[in-house]
């Protein structure tokens, strides 16, 4: 990290000629590699520019190289640093704006650090998230695949990246943890009014000698959640002993719970113990998060698989174009189109065609002849890009939808 005399030599210029270029562009300080606040401290003296940042990042790494829980980020990790000392610092600091966001816009636990593997990965991830969350915070898990080309290699990605073995591409278990804990609670806030509590939480605490954790959270449709866990040092191979506790939830609304499982994401009916609206018998508690909801919770559209293996052959002056398609139950396929002049600015995707969603081919007048050629996209969709003579490129895409 460097010195923050030199770093921030003439922040004001920047951050002002930032804001009035456009006046919803944002500023982001960081992301600061470690929680300490002296190099905050150092770099805000020297600049004199709090007034101008509009959002404050850092990482978190908890034990860097070793197996440590994400919420000792807040207790032992940075000794007596923490990202929590490092907010109050920020949100104190003269002339930050008073609702100043906060990212942990890099966050991650190896499954190859030492104490570690994908079952103790697969709990971390949605637990750092979680507890970002309950803090206000918001979390971006480093990273999606891993670039292993680089001093990395493939140990950071929650899909594996290339190494010429049969894993190649494939996803960790962290996926599909980190996939269920974005659809339950990407779109929720805390909602300190929810109560989380029990009788039992004392024992188990120290029957545990970790920490019990709980929140309540409440979507952008009103809807609530509840996650819980025990705060612990997961050790590899998922050996983390059967506990049960019976449970409080006050204020939640709840009225036909299930409780769901975010790391396998298995979900079941649960119900209030006999005479109550609020508490739940001999639940299961993990060193994972464990969540109670209502069973209309999950009112979100799925989307239908991606069509996939798309080509594009030309015959004279028509493009003819063919796919596979999969499950998900869509209702149709939609051909879209847009035409790139050279020089000339991009146009929109034009829809051409909307096809029944069995189809699997569609052909259409082009331009002119050319030779075909595939191109991938980054989306739930493929794209076909047909090579014009004339360096105008014409662009198919296509996907499923519900309409």
């Amino acid at each position: 990290m460097g010195q923050p005399r030199t770093i921030w030599k003439t922040p004001d210029s920047f951050y002002g000629t930032v804001h009035r270029t456009d006046p919803q562009a944002k500023v982001i300080y960081g992301g600061q590699a470690d929680p300490a606040r002296d190099f905050t401290q150092r770099a805000f003296d020297a600049c004199k520019c709090a007034s101008g940042i509009d959002v404050y990042a850092y990482h978190t790494y908890p034990g860097y190289g070793q197996n440590m829980n994400p919420e000792t980020m807040d207790y032992g990790a940075y000794q007596a640093e923490s990202p929590q000392a490092l907010r109050d610092l920020v949100k104190h600091y003269p002339g930050i704006k008073p609702d100043i966001p906060f990212f942990d816009d890099e966050f991650n636990s190896i499954p190859a650090w030492v104490g570690s593997d994908e079952s103790v990965q697969a709990k971390y991830i949605p637990r750092g998230f979680v507890y970002n969350l309950a803090a206000g915070v918001k979390a971006f898990v480093w990273l999606l695949a891993a670039g292993t080309d680089g001093n990395e290699y493939d140990d950071f990605g929650i899909i594996h990246g290339l190494t010429n073995h049969d894993t190649d591409f494939t996803p960790r278990p962290v996926f599909s943890a980190l996939q269920n804990t974005n659809a339950l609670f990407s779109d929720t806030k805390l909602d300190p009014s929810i109560e989380v509590g029990g009788a039992d939480l004392p024992a188990l605490r120290r029957q545990a000698g970790f920490p019990f954790l709980g929140y309540g959270f409440r979507s952008d449709s009103g809807k609530t959640i509840v996650a819980y866990w025990l705060a612990a040092h997961s050790l590899p191979g998922n050996v983390f002993p059967p506990l049960y506790a019976t449970l409080s939830l006050k204020n939640t609304g709840i009225t036909h719970p299930v409780l769901v499982d975010v790391v396998s994401g298995e979900i079941k009916p649960v119900s209030w113990k006999s005479g109550t609206t609020d508490t739940l018998e001999s639940l299961p508690v993990k060193d994972s998060i464990m969540a109670v909801t209502d069973e209309s919770y999950f009112d979100w559209p799925v989307l239908p698989e991606a069509p996939s293996s798309l080509n594009l052959s030309v015959t004279g002056n028509t493009a003819k174009l063919e796919w596979q398609v999969h499950g998900g139950g869509p209702t149709g396929i939609v051909v879209e189109r847009r035409i790139d002049e050279a020089d000339s600015a991009k146009e929109s995707w034009r829809r051409i065609a909307k096809l029944p969603a069995t189809a699997t081919e569609y052909a259409t007048p082009v331009s002119n002849g050319g030779s075909g050629s595939l191109t991938g996209c980054a989306q739930s969709m493929e794209m076909a890009s047909l090579l014009i003579p004339t360096s105008d490129v014409e662009l198919f895409q296509l996907s499923h939808n519900r309409e």
